[in-house]
């Protein structure tokens, strides 16, 4: 018999808010986190705007003398993970520890750590490098610094799907829980590539929107004046843990994760299959393993990067699995606020989608002004709304034609 897993604790950090409750007070508002670029100066890249964490102090998560030994996107998220953990008052002991993991990936890792590193070798050789180097830009370091923060001696894993790192990591997390492997895991995303080589990169590939002069105007999912996506930088943390082990310790539930699908396009490195077939075929993987009918989703967080065809052809995966309830059930892309935050989105947008049940509040599509014709279903344009719902799904598709689902559902014994 498959184990139960529930949700016990969130947190994130994003361009939106420091903090959980900032972030998601933030969302619900419509405000944008998407200004102009602050960590770097060159004017040559074309576009100039991202989705920053302004303010945010490491000091406040990690000692200074060990901040040095990090690139950001392992303070992301630490910071996250730890928000989660709190809010989760999930204990690790040497009773439990080894029934405990993490599984906390990134897209691209240290990028910002490597052009750094790299500038400070050309210009006075090898010595220059520090010894911290490899470990502050490879990927799984951020599971490994976040094992040894809390003591958690489960599978330490980070798991490297470009934009649907977070839902992989929460759904693999899932399925380790469920099969009785482990009792426990801290899973979620973490990116913070906002650097010269990563817009410039991008840019090169035609991907991001210049519109320089709005920079809250510019991530805008499923309109038709979008001129490419926006990046963004954050993390996005849950604790997941076997039902009766959360029961057991008295742990509030946020809600029941149910249900994950994970599908490949096998069709090219940066663009969706067509149709989204693969996009369709990994959310109706997630609905049958939830064990639901589409007609119960009461909400769904949409990968909706702004781009023209990613919109459109998970608008069209929307309406294959989904037949006529497509054209009832909400759909937002919470990125038209956050910017794309790359392998911390599916982290992010999972925590968003765990408070959007817990409030009953629809977050919206902000910038949707003129509508795609081609993108014609409910994605809540511009203003929140207030909806009770008990079943919400969250996409994240990345580059190499990796697709991931998750499903939560509201608790009920």
């Amino acid at each position: 018999m498959k184990r139960r897993v529930v949700v016990t604790g969130v947190g994130m950090i994003t361009p939106v808010g420091l903090d959980t409750e900032s972030s998601w007070q933030g969302i619900a508002a419509g405000r944008s986190g998407i200004g102009p670029i602050t960590q770097f100066d060159d004017k040559d890249i074309p576009t100039q705007i991202a989705g920053e964490v302004k303010g945010f102090d490491a000091a406040k998560y990690i000692e200074p003398k060990e901040i040095k030994k990090m690139d950001r996107f392992i303070h992301l998220a630490i910071a996250a993970s730890q928000m989660a953990m709190e809010d989760s008052k999930l204990i690790i002991s040497p009773e439990n520890a080894d029934r405990i993991g993490v599984m906390v990936g990134a897209g691209m890792g240290g990028l910002p750590a490597i052009e750094r590193v790299y500038d400070a070798y050309r210009e006075k050789g090898y010595r220059r490098i520090t010894p911290f180097f490899i470990p502050m830009v490879i990927v799984n370091e951020v599971a490994g610094h976040i094992s040894m923060r809390v003591g958690a001696k489960g599978p330490n894993i980070s798991v490297v799907t470009a934009c649907a790192t977070g839902t992989h990591s929460i759904g693999d997390a899932f399925k380790w829980i469920q099969r009785g492997e482990i009792d426990a895991m801290i899973a979620g995303g973490t990116e913070a590539t906002i650097c010269p080589l990563a817009v410039g990169g991008f840019n090169a590939m035609k991907a991001l929107s210049t519109r320089n002069s709005e920079p809250e105007r510019a991530s805008r999912p499923f309109d038709s004046q979008r001129d490419g996506f926006v990046m963004g930088e954050g993390s996005g943390i849950v604790i997941l843990e076997e039902l009766e082990f959360a029961k057991k310790r008295g742990a509030r539930i946020y809600a029941e994760i149910i249900g994950y699908g994970a599908s490949g396009d096998a069709y090219h490195i940066t663009s969706p299959a067509p149709n989204g077939e693969g996009a369709a075929r990994c959310m109706a993987m997630a609905i049958k393993d939830a064990g639901v009918a589409p007609s119960e989703v009461g909400y769904i967080n949409a990968h909706g990067t702004s781009t023209k065809y990613g919109d459109e052809l998970e608008t069209m995966a929307i309406k294959s699995v989904f037949g006529e309830h497509a054209r009832k059930v909400p759909v937002s892309s919470t990125k038209s606020m956050t910017g794309h935050l790359l392998g911390a989105a599916g982290g992010v947008e999972a925590v968003i989608s765990l408070l959007a049940m817990e409030h009953g509040i629809l977050p919206p599509t902000i910038n949707l002004e003129n509508p795609d014709p081609e993108c014609d279903l409910d994605y809540v344009p511009n203003t929140a709304r207030k909806q009770e719902f008990d079943v919400a799904m969250s996409n994240s598709f990345g580059f190499g034609g990796t697709n991931a689902t998750v499903i939560f559902k509201k608790f009920r014994n």
